[in-house]
């Protein structure tokens, strides 16, 4: 048992770092997966859906990185993958009224950081 301590706490530690920057956005616990809706992509600010790192962050995650990891008036009219839909239309927030601590109006409508319709699905887990 002790010998499995170490990875446990890993575990543990890596899945206790994301919710404080998922709190820190609209919907950041809600943001749909681009190739399958039913999915979650929890790590919303990085290319990978449940994997961060400063190495693998997307372009919505590097502007929300510039932002101070703050959800800001610039942050959320920005279109931070170039999609056409500002991130806060993306993320539930088109109004940019949101503030942390209180529950978005809106669900959201798509990823800020993944332009949906030129993303490879076809390369990623999807399960």
């Amino acid at each position: 048992m002790l010998k499995h301590l170490p990875i446990v706490l890993c575990i543990v530690f890596v899945v206790v770092a994301k919710p404080p920057y998922q709190n820190q956005i609209p919907n950041g616990d809600k943001v749909p997966h681009p190739c399958n809706p039913e999915l979650i992509w929890n790590a919303v600010g990085h290319n990978d859906a449940n994997i961060g790192g400063s190495q693998n962050l997307n372009p919505f995650g590097k502007d929300f990185q510039e932002a101070s990891h703050t959800w800001t008036q610039d942050l959320c009219h920005k279109d931070s993958d170039n999609d056409g839909f500002t991130n806060g239309q993306e993320l539930g927030d088109p109004q940019c009224t949101w503030r942390v601590g209180t529950v978005p109006v809106w669900t959201p409508t798509g990823h800020p950081g993944i332009y949906e319709s030129i993303y490879p699905c076809s390369r990623v887990y999807i399960g």
